[in-house]
């Protein structure tokens, strides 16, 4: 069965660093691209960051030149490097892979950036 495991949340202060993995098994189709995305307490998901096949990358300007996304095509894996993070960072942060036909969610990891 499909199975997006995402790893490396947990609680940082201010200022600093934290690596998110989520790892993808199971996926019948091609995978394009995979992304993080982040919901906070009381507002909508939004996207963080989303990287293509090829490596493309796109970031939210609130994490540009802080955040980088990475992936490992033959591992199936997306990793998420978070450094300089802030207390706005705080969020269950989500995997996100899309293929040709659907697309596949994580079950979400918690980041929690105190001040």
């Amino acid at each position: 069965q499909v199975q997006l495991v995402e790893s490396g949340g947990g609680l940082v202060q201010a200022g600093g660093s934290l690596r998110l993995s989520c790892a993808a098994s199971g996926i019948p189709f091609s995978i394009n691209a995979m992304a993080w995305y982040r919901q906070a307490p009381g507002k909508q998901r939004e996207l963080v960051a989303i990287i293509s096949s090829v490596g493309s990358t796109n970031y939210a300007d609130s994490v540009k030149g802080r955040f980088t996304i990475s992936r490992d095509n033959a591992k199936n894996t997306v990793y998420l490097q978070m450094n300089s993070l802030e207390p706005e960072d705080t969020a269950v942060y989500y995997c996100y892979v899309r293929t040709m036909v659907r697309t596949y969610w994580g079950q979400g990891t918690q980041v929690t950036v105190s001040s």
